[in-house]
This record gives C-alpha cells, sequence and structure tokens, in this order.
C-alpha cells in the first residue's frame, strides 16, 4: 500500500511538474504586442496607401510585410470616444465616455485589453497620450500596467530635458519605448501601447510661421520644402455651399479659417503635418530596431492605426466629427512575423473597426474575449482563414455636447451611409450610395427610388443601438 501510494505521490508530481514546464513554454512562446496608435490621421496619408508626397518608409514596410485593411474605420470620429472604445471593444453609446462626460465606469475598465492581459501574465507598458478618464480606485493603473508614463494633459510638443534641451513628443513616446524594450526579455510576454500626441494640431487660432499649427521634430525640418502641396480633393466651394447651416457654421468650417483658408496657410501647415508624419515613423524605425538588438523582433505583432480620420480642408472643413468617410477612415497595418508567406503584403478590404483591435490583441495572446466586446477579432483574417460570415454594417456616432458639433447617428454599409443628425429642428437625415458616389455629395434620402434603403438603414441603426 506505502509503494502504491508513493508511486501516486510522484505520479502527481510529475504530472504537475509536467504541466508547469507546458505553461512556461506557452508562456515563453506567446507573442509580444507593439500596439501603436496615431492622432488625426486618415486612412490615404501614408505612402503605402498612394499618398504621392508623404514618406512613410516604416509604414510601409510593415504593410508590406504584414496585411493592411483597406477599409479600416472608427465608430466615433473624435479622439476621447475612439480611444475609448479601442480601450474597450465597444462602442460609445455603450461605454457612454467622451469629452464632458463622466468617467469611464469600472466596470468597463476591468474588461479593458491591458488589465485582461496584464492578468494573464503578460508585462504591460503604456507611453503616450491616453485621453481617457477613468473611475477606478486607486490601483487599478498599477492592476493594467507594469510601466506607465503617460503625456501631460496640454503639455506642449516640445518639453524641456534635464539638460535644458528641447525634445519633441513623438521621440520622448520613443526614449520611452526603448526603455521598455531594453527591460524585456524572452521569458514573459509583454504588450507596449505608443500612443502619439502626433498628428494632432496645436488648437489654437496661431499666426502661420515655420511651424503653423503642427509642430514637428526639428529631424525633419528640412522635408517637403520644395514641394508645392495640391488643394484638397474636394476643394469646389458649390461642395461646402450645399451643406446645411448646421454644419456650415459648425466647429469644422470654423477652424478651416485657422489652418486652411488661404494659400499660405494650406501649405505652411500641410508641409508641417506631413513632417509630423514623417517624424514619427523616424521614431517607430527607431522603436523597431531596439527589437531587433533585443532579439525579440520575430515573435512580436506590430498594430498601426489612428483615432480618426482628418478633412485637411476637404468639403471647406478642418477637424473630424461628422459623418464622411474623410472623418471616419484610418490606417490598419497589422505586422505578424507568424503570418502565412501567402497572406504576407496583402491587403484586406473587410471592414475593420477601431473596436475590433481590442478583440485582435486579446486572441493574438490567446486571452479569452468577453463577451461583452462588440469587436470582432480580425485574426482569422490574419491566418488566411475561410470567411463566410462577416459584418455587413456598423454603428457610425458623435454624441459629444458641444454647440458647434452638430450630434448624430447612423449606420454605414459598403454600399450605403446612413446619418441621423437627431438634434436639429427637424431632425436632418443624410443617405449616400458610395457605389453611384464615391465622394458623397449627393444626399439620396429624399429620391423616391431609395425609399426602401431609408426605411432598412433607419431600421437597422435602432436594432445595432439596442444590442
Amino acid at each position: 500500500m506505502k509503494n502504491i501510494l508513493k508511486i501516486f505521490f510522484y505520479s502527481v508530481i510529475a504530472l504537475l511538474f509536467s504541466q508547469c514546464k507546458n505553461e512556461i513554454k506557452d508562456d515563453e512562446t506567446r507573442p509580444n504586442i507593439l500596439f501603436v496608435l496615431v492622432d488625426d490621421q486618415r486612412n490615404d496619408v501614408i505612402s503605402i496607401a498612394g499618398h504621392p508626397i508623404v514618406k512613410t518608409p516604416t509604414i510601409d514596410n510593415l504593410a508590406k510585410n504584414g496585411i493592411r485593411f483597406t477599409n479600416a474605420f472608427v465608430t466615433s470620429p473624435i479622439c476621447a470616444a475612439s480611444r475609448a472604445s479601442i480601450f474597450t471593444g465597444l462602442y460609445e453609446y455603450k461605454h457612454n465616455y467622451t469629452f464632458g462626460k463622466k468617467p469611464l465606469k469600472e466596470a468597463f475598465v476591468a474588461n479593458s485589453y491591458p488589465l485582461l492581459l496584464k492578468k494573464s501574465g503578460y508585462i504591460t507598458g503604456f507611453t503616450g497620450k491616453f485621453g481617457v478618464n477613468l473611475e477606478m480606485k486607486d490601483s487599478m493603473i498599477t492592476e493594467m500596467f507594469d510601466f506607465f508614463k503617460p503625456s501631460r494633459k496640454n503639455a506642449p510638443y516640445f518639453e524641456k530635458r534635464a539638460d535644458g534641451t528641447l525634445r519633441h513628443s513623438a521621440e520622448i513616446r520613443g526614449d520611452d519605448a526603448v526603455e521598455f524594450i531594453n527591460n524585456q526579455t524572452s521569458e514573459h510576454p509583454f504588450c507596449l501601447s505608443i500612443s502619439f500626441n502626433a498628428v494632432h494640431a496645436v488648437d489654437a487660432n496661431l499666426t502661420p510661421g515655420n511651424e503653423g499649427h503642427y509642430p514637428y521634430p526639428q529631424s525633419v525640418a528640412n522635408m517637403y520644402e520644395d514641394v508645392v502641396i495640391p488643394k484638397p480633393t474636394l476643394n469646389a466651394p458649390e461642395i461646402y455651399e450645399n451643406h446645411p447651416d448646421f454644419l456650415k457654421n459648425s466647429l469644422n468650417r470654423e477652424r478651416f479659417f485657422w489652418r486652411w483658408d488661404t494659400e499660405e496657410k494650406y501649405q505652411t501647415n500641410m508641409k508641417a503635418y506631413y513632417r509630423m508624419i514623417s517624424g514619427y515613423d523616424n521614431v517607430m524605425k527607431r522603436v523597431i530596431a531596439s527589437l531587433k538588438a533585443k532579439g525579440l523582433d520575430k515573435n512580436t505583432i506590430i498594430i498601426y492605426s489612428s483615432d480618426n480620420g482628418y478633412y485637411m480642408g476637404n468639403r471647406g472643413f478642418a477637424g473630424k466629427w461628422s459623418h464622411y468617410d474623410e472623418s471616419l477612415r484610418v490606417p490598419l497595418i497589422i505586422y505578424d512575423p507568424r503570418m502565412p508567406s501567402e497572406n504576407v503584403g496583402q491587403t484586406s478590404d473587410k471592414t475593420a473597426l477601431n473596436i475590433d483591435i481590442t478583440a485582435t490583441i486579446l486572441d493574438i495572446a490567446g486571452v479569452t474575449v468577453p463577451q461583452s466586446y462588440q469587436g470582432k477579432s480580425l485574426q482569422p483574417i490574419l491566418n488566411n482563414d475561410e470567411i463566410s460570415n462577416w459584418r455587413d454594417g456598423f454603428l457610425i456616432e458623435h454624441r459629444m455636447e458641444h454647440k458647434k458639433i452638430p450630434k448624430y447617428v447612423g449606420i454605414h454599409e459598403q454600399r450605403y451611409v446612413y446619418a441621423n443628425y437627431y438634434e436639429q429642428n427637424p431632425q436632418y437625415e443624410y443617405l449616400h450610395d458610395l457605389q453611384k458616389d464615391p465622394n458623397q455629395l449627393i444626399n439620396f434620402k429624399n429620391d423616391p427610388n431609395y425609399t426602401e434603403v431609408l426605411q432598412r438603414m433607419r431600421k437597422k441603426y435602432q436594432e445595432l443601438e439596442k444590442k
């Protein structure tokens, strides 16, 4: 009997030891994740997407060795709500956070991707623009992050360092990222989120100077100097004039006169804007080089995207906020060194959303995606799986209280876009047919040929809001 017990005891110990070894092995092979989020940049302002002027070699290289999503969107085109959606995997109406609202509820924070990753054994880091106020107990930041270096609120782009020199915000993010990476080993997986303040403008009615509204690092100061930036594609005055008064008099129009209304302002600010993009692209190159120097590059997945689109003078507007695609469309690239070779360098036209990023990060890490998430993992696309049922539409919304930014809610499909500016009296509806009018210059709402489409879109967004 003693021998039987002895054999049983050692068998249990051996089994436990074997399981521990497997867990360690699993932990060592779980991929690292580098998530790079930029501010105020739409999908087509990278050279790999065909932009004729801006230079983004680091981003281009990620796309050439990964997958670029050509139909990526945010669901709320403003940084506070969009970043909360990325953080939680939820639409704005569900998490109910944007500027002027109460902090993001603790229940949503508890399901955020950094907290779930850290619980699962990941080392988590963050540097840059956090952009979300949280309702939480004092310990929650440490429950989410092992390394946390957020930008100071309203901090200038250039910060004075201890030695008296000025350092650009994007370069500081790079410094923080390299510091984090240099402290990692292959023993435990990590997730580092780099959240650039770039390419957000300095929001003030400045007199254009060498930097205009977009302060750029000195390392890119001579770029685009001799280039003449062409006018916006949708530049015709009648495009602006065709809008209802509540959009013609919105903050989109007011800030147009800050940045884009004269040739001098336009050339100054566009060149500075492009320099900021090339500036953070340089920083990304340095961060990726630090991964390689540590031998971590072969097991690190890199996700790159933006928190919303940007008008840059199109339609006579500045900013974002409204329902047009310039406001909603963003770049999205995922580089995975383990990706099937036949998928490398491909593009996907499947609709991808900012709320998908969260689910994708967790899925990549082998962490169960909460059922409450409204986004979908993009992992099947990365794996080149057969996908028979993908989304055919998503909610678009902007609900911030601001007298010069009209609220709306609607639905965006591959062909049709519907938006209801519901606080106007009477409510003002848009219906676009992207197949017949890809630039969204025609409102088909009152066209009798679109009555059934209009009714279907109204019903669809109301149903989505109830989920």
